[in-house]
């Protein structure tokens, strides 16, 4: 089963005035980019954030928000250092009388300055770690349901895809019976006005003609690509189907074509051959979601 590498997960939680939330989002990207964004009570526990997204994540440029909004996280009652804020506050006031300044908002100013107010951090107790904790696991599952989702999606689309090559493949076998004979026509034909008829030699005619038309011979072009399609979609359709494994058979699949393009010597041969070069960009491009 192929999964999306776009995805979105959230989970949240309200108890006693309390509220928990986390939220997973991710873009495409080669490898895994973790971004994560959590309050500062819970900063402790980043690192084992990180290595279980590493885990359930797999791939993509994802963003995990946490947010907890209580009485008990975060930020506590500001705490005034008195003795240094009437410090501030009679130098302020002398230079205002110097200077002959406005007094009536210097204990305002007084207070922005540095290490007058200091706050007190707290750190998350076990509880609402696992609070935390249980929410990231479920916005996981979530998220995780939701890259399976638009899997089944790209899923359909390279399926159909991948089965229009082979569609073309089989105009490709049709076309190419008349192909040879056509070939040996016009060679003799341009023997004919240039030498003469009477002036070529039959035997090397022939020989000349056989190792040309091998040149040309596309058969295991076509062997080979329609083996690539099929296995495509077998992986597709496997459990442990993957986007790296799928891109690495897409581009073999790419060879076949562009041999056959080249090989064709046929006028509307090569307009297949474009069209099946259309729907494998298609492919490369849905594959460029693909975890």
């Amino acid at each position: 089963m192929i999964r999306s590498m776009t995805g979105y997960g959230i989970a949240q939680h309200d108890s006693e005035g309390n509220h928990y939330s986390v939220e997973i989002k991710s873009l495409n990207s080669k490898f895994l980019e973790l971004n994560l964004k959590l309050p500062k009570a819970f900063s402790d526990k980043e690192l084992l954030l990180r290595n279980e997204g590493s885990k359930l994540l797999v791939r993509g440029k994802v963003t995990i928000t946490i947010t907890a909004e209580n009485d008990t996280l975060g930020v506590q009652a500001a705490k005034i250092n008195t003795p240094l804020l009437r410090h501030y506050y009679q130098e302020l006031k002398t230079v205002a009388n110097e200077l002959g300044a406005p007094a009536d908002r210097l204990l305002e100013t007084a207070l922005t300055l540095p290490e007058v107010v200091s706050y007190t951090d707290t750190t998350a107790d076990e509880h609402e770690w696992q609070s935390i904790y249980s929410l990231f696991l479920k916005a996981v599952e979530q998220f995780d349901q939701f890259r399976k989702d638009e899997g089944n999606v790209l899923k359909e689309d390279l399926t159909l895809r991948s089965t229009k090559i082979l569609e073309l493949l089989t105009i490709v076998e049709e076309k190419e019976i008349n192909r040879v004979p056509l070939i040996r026509e016009r060679i003799e034909h341009y023997l004919v006005e240039t030498v003469g008829k009477e002036n070529i030699d039959r035997n090397r005619f022939e020989q000349e003609l056989i190792y040309y038309i091998d040149k040309l011979d596309i058969t295991e072009e076509k062997v080979r690509l329609k083996s690539h399609c099929h296995y495509f979609i077998k992986v597709l359709d496997s459990t442990d189907a993957n986007g790296k494994k799928l891109g690495f058979i897409s581009q073999e699949m790419g060879r076949e074509i562009n041999t056959l393009g080249s090989k064709a010597n046929d006028p509307y041969l090569q307009q297949v051959v474009v069209q099946m070069k259309e729907e494998l960009e298609k492919i490369k491009e849905q594959l460029l979601n693909v975890i």
